[in-house]
């Protein structure tokens, strides 16, 4: 997939891997429809103005299925059409299990894999009638091998690269492709915060010794949405964690 003049839906991408991945799609001269809960301060807007690029920003809670049908309509109709979709907004709300909630657990559910489903499907028809589409989920190394504190969120990312498999069978009849990318420990607001101790435990995992860059995940992203023989995988972004 040549990517210059592409649509594409990245949603949240106010900040984070989103707003890395988004900016990397307007360089390669596609078009870029930004999304978040809330709407783009002045300061945002001139910053991507000053890159001459073409773009839009549309507002939706993913955890609520009106707005997400909503934002997926809204998405098409902006250029009236859309060629690659990264589902990457989430959210986490970390805490041992005998200590988690119901709500808890439904509340990541609902933002990581409630809402990306039901983006999913609602362009997936559209992309059916155009015969062609890319889909890239930001899963996580969590969802690949679980992590202590996190059932509901490495719940959401298991059941994403679950979710990116099946789409991948699917949309593969009308050559639609799915695939993920499952970030490691992605240097963001929330690692800034970590203490000297827990940020030396997390590096002595990481066969690289550094965290990972948000530019380094969307280089993956831009991967996957160009190859054109790549489909219903996982790319693990995370300086060898797993090995």
């Amino acid at each position: 997939m040549d990517l210059k003049d592409k649509v594409v839906l990245v949603t949240g991408s106010t900040r984070g891997i989103g707003q890395a991945t988004a900016v990397a799609f307007l360089q390669a001269g596609s078009k870029v429809i930004f999304h978040g809960r809330h709407a783009l301060s002045s300061k945002e807007h001139q910053q991507l103005d000053a890159l001459h690029a073409d773009y839009t920003f549309l507002t939706a809670d993913l955890s609520q299925p009106d707005e997400v049908q909503q934002l997926a309509d809204d998405a098409w109709q902006a250029y009236g059409h859309v060629d690659v979709v990264v589902n990457n907004a989430g959210m986490n709300d970390d805490k041992l299990l005998i200590a988690m909630k119901q709500a808890d657990f439904d509340s990541v559910i609902n933002v990581n894999l409630r809402g990306p489903f039901l983006l999913t499907k609602a362009l997936l028809k559209k992309m059916y009638k155009q015969r062609s589409g890319c889909f890239v989920n930001i899963a996580s190394v969590v969802g690949l091998h679980g992590n202590a504190g996190q059932a509901n969120y490495a719940a959401s990312k298991a059941g994403i690269i679950g979710l990116t498999k099946t789409v991948a069978r699917e949309g593969a009849l009308r050559g639609i492709r799915c695939n993920a990318v499952a970030p490691g420990m992605i240097e963001s607001d929330m690692t800034a915060t970590l203490s000297e101790r827990n940020q030396k435990r997390i590096l002595d995992q990481i066969p690289l010794n550094r965290l990972g860059k948000t530019n380094e995940v969307a280089q993956a992203v831009l991967f996957l949405a160009q190859n054109d023989y790549m489909t219903g995988q996982t790319i693990v972004v995370d300086g060898g964690m797993t090995i």
